[in-house]
């Protein structure tokens, strides 16, 4: 039976409290630690949130790979290089930003300083944005919410198109680079996640359904699990 990895994703925990609520995911048994951050112009609710001081932050207490999901326009050398010094395990940058000569150079920026590398493809953006990188990332990120269903806080519904979108990366990945982990975040409960884990995914990032469950950051957790195995059991996955 597959083994999903749950990506615990710091979107929704205070500043105040970071490090106390991560390591309750991590003893949990969270696989990853997914530390959001935004530039001031991508997510306009979320500005110059995260980066390399919180992932810093983390790493005192945290030995579990510790991703960096920026939204940026922008993503230069000393910036990868601050995160390779806070022991970043992953960069995660928005595919529909950066493509040609620029994505070349972060790339091998990313492989010199020993982190892998991803790249988002963030609410309606199409497939296409990645299929020359595809061949070379180590993740293709995929948000799934959209625009209905939505309090435009803690929960957000899925977009209509995200499970054909899914199937067709997964797809994708399993022909042009099996390595690549293929990744879904937004909206994603414990209780609604079944259709999409169907398309099976390598790691699912869960922040309020984690961070904001009812019965804890522990439970949360645990119900996420279950679900999780319980999908890899019911289709087969492997």
């Amino acid at each position: 039976m597959k083994h999903i990895k749950i990506a615990a994703g710091l979107a929704h925990v205070s500043y105040a409290r970071i490090l106390d609520r991560a390591l309750e995911a991590d003893r949990a048994g969270v696989d990853y630690i997914h530390s959001d951050a935004a530039d001031m112009y991508d997510l306009k609710n979320m500005q110059l949130m995260g980066g390399h001081q919180i992932i810093e932050g983390l790493r005192e207490e945290i030995t579990k790979h510790i991703e960096c999901h920026i939204y940026t326009r922008e993503c230069d050398r000393l910036f990868i290089e601050k995160l390779a010094a806070a022991k970043c395990s992953m960069l995660i940058l928005p595919a529909e930003n950066f493509i040609g000569a620029p994505l070349a150079y972060i790339m091998n920026y990313c492989r010199e300083f020993g982190m892998k590398f991803g790249l988002t493809l963030g609410c309606y953006t199409p497939l296409s944005f990645v299929e020359e990188s595809i061949y070379d990332i180590d993740r293709l990120h995929i948000v799934t919410h959209g625009v209905d269903e939505t309090d435009g806080k803690d929960n957000w519904g899925w977009r209509r198109s995200v499970v054909d979108l899914v199937k067709r990366a997964r797809k994708m990945i399993d022909e042009k680079n099996p390595r690549c982990e293929l990744a879904i975040d937004g909206g994603l409960r414990h209780d609604n996640m079944e259709p999409l884990l169907e398309c099976n995914p390598d790691v699912v990032v869960l922040s309020s359904a984690i961070f904001k469950d009812p019965d804890g950051i522990e439970m949360g957790v645990k119900k996420c699990r279950k679900a999780l195995d319980d999908a890899a059991l019911k289709f087969n996955l492997k």
